[in-house]
C-alpha cells in the first residue's frame, strides 16, 4: 500500500472589491468520498464517445476556519483553488482566475455573487483521506453512504472548454461540497463512486422539462450504465424552464429506476446546493413550502434561508428542521437501507490511510487524525500490531460476541444484524423479503417498509382508510374520482372489481390540503348509506413535483387475504416469491429458524446457522476476558 507523507500547501489570493477586514487562516482534512482520476477510459456507445474517469490525485479538502464555531469548509486544489467555505455567517465561493497558470491569484465570490477578500489557506494535514466512523445501531448515530454516480452532459463538457480533466474536476468539486454538508449536518457521506462524460453529444435528449430528462437518463442508466450505485446523477450544463434548479425522484435512493436526478448549470456553490437538494429528494425530503406545515417548519438561518427552498441571492447552507425529521423518519420506515452498507470497491488503488482494507493490507484506521481516536493501538501503518485480530469497527469495540446485534432493526420489515465472531465489521444491511405480515398481522413489508392504507390515508392526510365499500363504490367508475391511474392517452383506467383496493386512496374526513405534494383537481367526497351507518369517502390527487401521485394505494399494500397490490392490481403474495429462499416451502422460511432476506438468502435465529438454518450451534456464554479483551481470535478496543 502506499503511504503519504506529510506535507503543507499554501495558497495565496487576493480580491478586489468589498473585502473582510482580517485574513482567515482555514484549517483543511483530506476529503475520502472522492475517487481517483490517473487516468480516463473512453468507450463508444452508438459511435458517441463516452469518457469514464479513474485514478489519480488527492486534492479534496474539507475543514473550518481556525477559531471560528459553526464554520466550515469544502475546498479543492487540483487545479487551481476552488469551492467553498463558510465563516457561521456568509458563504464565500473561491473560483480560480482565467488564463492564470500559476495558480497563486485567485478571485473569491462572496455567496456566489461579488465581494472579494485577501487571505492565506494552509492545509495542516495530510492528504490522508479521512474515515468517518460508524456510530452504533441508531439511524441518527451511525454513518450513512450515498454512493453517488455522476454523468456530465455534453453542454457541461462544451462550458468546461471542451476539456475532459476539467469537467471532472468541476464535478468532483461539487460533489465534494455537498459531501462537507451532509456530512456536517445529517451524518451522511456522499461518495462519488463512477462518473462518466458525453464529450461528443448527450446520450439522451436533455431539454427544457427536468421531469422529462429525468424520466429519459433514468431509463438510460438502467439500460447502458452497469457500475452500481445507491444513486445516479446528472449534472447539465445547460439551463431548466422550471421554478427549481433540479428534480429528483422523491425517496428514490437505491432503486435503478428511480434513484436518481438531474441538476442545472451553476457555478461549484450554487451546483452543490442544487445536488444537496435533489440528493434530499431522493431521501425523502419535500420542498419546505409543499407540507401543509411549512409555516411550523422554522429555517435555523433565516438570512441566509435552508437548502430545501428556493434559493436566491445568497446560498443556505442548512437544512430546516423538518427536512432532517422527514430524513430520519425516512430511515426509520426502513426507506434507504443501501445507505448502512460502506462501499467496499474503490476506483482508487491501494492505499493506506482511506479507511478501507485493501489487497496488501492488514487493517486501516483512517487518517492519522481518525487512528488516534480509535483503531491506532491495533493498526500501524495499516499492519496490524503484536496479537491483535482486528483494530476497528462495530463488532471491534467493548468486546461485541456472535450473536450481539450490531445493528437494531429499524422497523418490523427489518432484520436486526448480528456479529459473527469472526469480523470487526457489522453484516451487510438486509431487510425482509417483500411479503412479510407486519402491524399485527394488519400490513405486508415491500421494500422494507410496513405498508397498510391505513398508514399512507394517516402520512397524507391525517385520517384512517375508508371502508372497502368506498373502494367498490367509486373504483369502478374510471373517473378523476376514483380508477387505477391512467393510460398512456391520460385516460382514467377502471378497476376490475378484485383489483378496487389497489386504486384510487379513499380516506375519511379529509378536508385540507395534503401534508405532501400539490392538489391537482377537487377533494373526491362521497358518503355511502351501508348496513345502517354512514360511510366517509374521500381522496384527493396529492402530485410531487417529480410527477408522482400521491393519491393512490401504494404498491406491497394489502388487498385481501394472501394478496397485494402491485401497480394498481391484487396479485397473490406467492407472485412476490416469498418462499424462494434455502430451506423454504409453502409453510416453513428457512427450515423454521431464520428470515428470509431481501437478498434472498436466510439470516439466522441464535444458535442456528447454515444457509438454511438448518444447523444447531448454540452461542457458547462469554466468559470474562483474560488479559485483553478477546473472543475467537479476535482483539477489542
Amino acid at each position: 500500500a502506499n503511504h503519504t507523507t506529510d506535507m503543507n500547501v499554501s495558497h495565496v489570493f487576493k480580491c478586489v472589491g468589498t473585502c473582510l477586514q482580517t485574513p482567515q487562516l482555514l484549517n483543511l482534512f483530506c476529503a475520502a468520498n472522492m475517487m481517483n482520476d490517473s487516468s480516463n477510459l473512453v468507450s463508444y456507445r452508438e459511435n458517441v464517445a463516452v469518457i469514464k474517469f479513474q485514478g489519480g490525485e488527492h486534492c479534496y479538502y474539507h475543514g473550518h476556519v481556525r477559531g471560528v464555531q459553526r464554520s466550515w469548509a469544502a475546498l479543492s486544489t487540483c487545479h487551481g483553488l476552488q469551492g467553498m467555505f463558510s465563516d457561521g455567517n456568509f458563504s464565500y465561493g473561491i473560483e480560480p482566475l482565467h488564463n492564470i497558470s500559476d495558480q497563486v491569484s485567485m478571485q473569491l465570490k462572496y455567496s456566489s455573487i461579488s465581494a472579494f477578500y485577501i487571505g492565506l489557506l494552509k492545509a495542516v494535514t495530510p492528504c490522508i483521506p479521512l474515515q468517518v466512523r460508524r456510530g452504533p445501531r441508531t439511524v441518527q448515530s451511525e454513518t450513512k453512504y450515498v454512493e453517488l454516480l455522476v454523468v456530465n452532459d455534453y453542454e457541461l463538457f462544451v462550458q468546461m472548454r471542451r476539456s475532459a480533466p476539467q469537467t471532472r474536476n468541476f464535478a468532483k468539486a461539487v460533489v465534494n461540497m455537498a459531501d462537507a454538508i451532509y456530512k456536517e449536518q445529517l451524518n451522511t457521506r456522499i461518495v462519488l463512486v463512477a462518473m462518466e462524460t458525453w464529450s461528443t453529444q448527450n446520450m439522451v435528449s436533455v431539454g427544457d422539462d427536468p421531469l422529462v430528462t429525468l424520466r429519459d437518463f433514468m431509463k438510460y442508466r438502467k439500460e447502458n450504465i452497469k457500475e452500481k450505485s445507491d444513486a445516479a446523477h446528472l449534472l447539465s450544463g445547460r439551463t431548466f424552464q422550471s421554478r427549481s434548479s433540479g428534480t429528483a425522484y422523491i425517496e428514490g435512493i437505491c432503486t435503478p429506476t428511480r434513484g436518481g436526478g438531474v441538476n442545472e448549470y451553476g457555478n461549484v456553490g450554487p451546483m452543490a446546493i442544487t445536488l444537496c437538494q435533489s440528493l434530499g429528494q431522493n431521501l425523502g425530503m419535500m420542498w419546505n413550502k409543499d407540507r401543509a406545515t411549512a409555516g411550523d417548519c422554522k429555517c435555523p438561518d433565516p438570512w441566509l434561508g435552508c437548502i430545501m427552498e428556493d434559493t436566491g441571492y445568497y446560498l443556505p447552507r442548512k437544512f430546516s428542521r423538518c427536512s432532517v425529521e422527514e430524513y430520519i423518519q425516512f430511515l426509520q420506515q426502513g426507506g434507504g437501507s443501501c445507505l448502512f452498507n460502506k462501499p467496499n470497491k474503490l476506483l482508487d488503488p491501494p492505499e493506506c490511510g482511506n479507511g478501507f482494507v485493501e489487497q496488501g493490507e492488514e487493517c486501516d484506521c483512517g487518517s492519522q487524525v481518525d487512528c488516534s481516536r480509535v483503531g491506532g493501538a491495533c493498526c500501524k501503518k495499516c499492519t496490524l500490531t503484536h496479537d491483535a485480530m482486528c483494530s476497528n469497527g462495530l463488532c471491534c469495540s467493548r468486546c461485541k460476541q456472535r450473536g450481539v446485534i450490531c445493528r437494531d432493526a429499524v422497523n418490523g420489515c427489518d432484520v436486526p444484524e448480528t456479529c459473527t465472531g469472526d469480523s470487526s465489521k457489522c453484516p451487510h444491511n438486509v431487510h425482509k423479503l417483500d411479503g412479510y405480515m407486519c402491524n399485527s398481522g394488519l400490513g405486508r413489508c415491500y421494500g422494507g417498509r410496513c405498508k397498510t392504507r391505513d398508514a399512507q390515508c394517516q402520512a397524507l392526510w391525517g385520517h384512517n382508510a375508508a371502508d372497502r365499500m368506498c373502494y367498490e363504490k367509486l373504483n369502478i367508475e374510471g373517473t378523476e374520482r376514483g380508477s387505477c391511474g391512467q393510460d398512456s392517452s391520460h385516460s382514467w383506467i377502471q378497476c376490475n372489481k378484485q383489483d378496487v383496493l389497489c386504486g384510487f386512496l379513499l380516506c375519511t374526513n379529509i378536508t385540507a390540503k395534503p401534508r405532501y405534494g400539490d392538489l391537482n383537481g377537487e377533494i373526491t367526497s362521497l358518503t355511502i348509506y351501508h348496513q345502517n351507518k354512514y360511510l366517509d369517502c374521500r381522496g384527493g390527487h396529492a402530485v410531487l413535483e417529480d410527477g408522482t401521485d400521491l393519491g393512490y394505494v401504494e404498491d406491497g399494500t394489502p388487498c385481501g387475504p394472501n394478496m397485494m397490490c402491485l401497480d394498481h392490481r391484487c396479485l397473490p403474495v406467492t407472485t412476490f416469491n416469498l418462499s424462494s429462499c434455502p430451506g423454504s416451502s409453502s409453510s416453513h422460511i428457512c427450515s423454521d429458524h431464520g428470515t428470509c432476506s431481501n437478498e434472498v438468502k436466510c439470516i439466522c435465529d441464535a444458535d442456528y446457522t447454515g444457509k438454511d438454518c438448518s444447523v444447531y450451534d448454540p452461542i457458547p456464554d462469554p466468559q470474562p476476558p483474560d488479559g485483553p479483551e478477546k473472543y475467537k481470535g479476535s482483539k477489542h478496543i
